[in-house]
């Protein structure tokens, strides 16, 4: 069992670690409080506030609830053995859509349905030609990420989307309440995926459709149809992740999405979803979005350069995906010895 979910136990622990590690200077900060109010002794100024003490908790939660949603359609897409890096480009086409359709005085409900078959009309046709035509995935979601992400940089040419109505920003509860329904709309969707990759058969042909896909073909599964449904899932996720994204701010940012492609593969890989398909599970995508999360704003936290984030993020898929060849070659090894016994 243990070395089932290794990859999701050294995930948690180093998470561990790392909040215990940004622990240190709220207490050692409390310890120099109390000694500068002993006699004779003069405080150094008003300490800064520790991490926990601080809002980076509550804006770190609020603000991985979209990456999660992208994240669990990334989980879904590398589980049958293929990738797509235009998730970032499909996520910002997504969030402008959702904001020129919410100033053009749609309602609310009918501007989160429209985003979410964006979203998934995206989706369909990186599976299309996945699936249909049999192209690579990363070949293709490559082009449609320079198409979607040039194509929008001329049409919107760099502008926010501005003027949004009222009931746009947090859909109109107010900050506190469009938080918590922030993060209950991207808990309940990874919660409903979760369950149905365990117990659905639909979720049990995305694993065995990354494993073998015609080991799947030959029990009655269609790999095809497969590939093609969890792009268009990808799709819809992205969408729904794009508008939770919009509604945070009061302008819509026509690049909200630049970079999103690697921060998502990267929670996705290094919480042990096999690059190489078939294997992982959701609890490890989301242990994967809440370490680099945290990395990220301890990062901001600590006044470091932005440009580790992505040196980091870089750093573990390259460990990630070298861990899982070694696994790999372990397996095949093992299997090699036991065959010539």
């Amino acid at each position: 069992m243990i070395g089932r979910y290794q990859r999701e136990l050294s995930v948690a622990v180093a998470f561990a670690l790392l909040l215990a590690i940004l622990a240190i200077p709220a207490m050692s900060g409390k310890r120099e409080s109390s000694e500068s109010k002993e006699p004779g002794k003069e405080g150094k100024g008003p300490a800064k506030p520790s991490f926990f003490e601080s809002s980076e908790p509550r804006a770190l939660v609020v603000q991985s609830a979209p990456v999660l949603l992208a994240a669990v359609g990334m989980t879904l897409v590398i589980l049958a053995r293929h990738i797509d890096i235009s998730i970032g480009s499909q996520f910002s086409l997504c969030a402008v859509a959702a904001g020129l359709l919410a100033r053009a005085g749609l309602p609310m409900p009918l501007v989160a349905v429209a985003t979410l078959l964006t979203g998934a009309g995206l989706g369909a046709v990186n599976g299309a030609l996945v699936a249909g035509l049999g192209l690579p995935s990363i070949v293709v979601t490559l082009a449609t990420l320079v198409i979607l992400r040039d194509g929008l940089r001329w049409w919107r040419e760099g502008e926010f989307v501005k003027d949004l109505p009222s009931d746009f920003q947090w859909f109109g509860l107010g900050q506190d309440t469009g938080q918590w329904l922030v993060v209950g709309l991207a808990l309940a969707v990874f919660l409903a995926t979760a369950w149905g990759l365990r117990h659905l058969a639909a979720g049990r042909a995305v694993y065995a459709t990354g494993s073998d896909p015609e080991a799947a073909r030959l029990v009655g599964i269609r790999p095809r149809r497969v590939v093609f449904t969890v792009f268009v899932v990808m799709g819809a996720l992205a969408g729904l992740a794009a508008l939770l994204s919009a509604v945070q701010l009061p302008q819509v940012d026509p690049k909200s999405g630049d970079g999103l492609e690697l921060q998502v593969i990267a929670a996705v890989v290094v919480g042990g979803v096999a690059i190489s398909g078939g294997r992982g599970t959701l609890v490890g995508t989301l242990l994967g979005v809440a370490l680099l999360g945290t990395i990220r704003s301890a990062l901001v936290f600590l006044g470091a350069e932005a440009y580790w984030e992505k040196a980091v993020q870089g750093g573990i898929i390259l460990i990630a995906v070298a861990s899982d060849a070694l696994n790999l070659r372990k397996r095949k090894d093992a299997g090699t010895g036991l065959a010539s016994h």
